[in-house]
């Protein structure tokens, strides 16, 4: 995980810690996360393209390797769809540090 600075680290941890023995909410949780963490910017369709040819993978390949469907990864790169959550977060993995990240 990346923390936006080493306040926030402090602050998520010790959040974690309390959602751990239920003192607080997976709701409350959630809004640790999202003002804790450093999210993934989001990747338009020819960015997404770019990282599958950089790979040498069709996008049936490319769909297996993250787990969803060709149709995704064609609505992605078509911009019809947009990735997010786990999705965006494998993309950009494997932006930055290729595909054997994830394999």
């Amino acid at each position: 995980m990346k923390y936006k600075s080493e306040v926030a680290q402090i602050v998520h941890e010790m959040a974690s810690d309390l959602y751990q023995i239920d003192a607080i909410s997976r709701e409350r949780m959630a809004d640790y996360d999202k003002s804790c963490l450093v999210q993934p910017n989001p990747l338009n369709g020819d960015e997404i393209r770019q990282i599958r040819q950089k790979e040498h993978l069709t996008q049936a390949a490319f769909a297996d390797i993250l787990n969803v469907s060709k149709n995704n990864i064609s609505a992605w790169e078509r911009n019809v769809r947009k990735p997010q959550g786990a999705a965006l977060k494998l993309l950009t993995i494997v932006k930055n540090k290729g595909i054997e990240a994830v394999i």
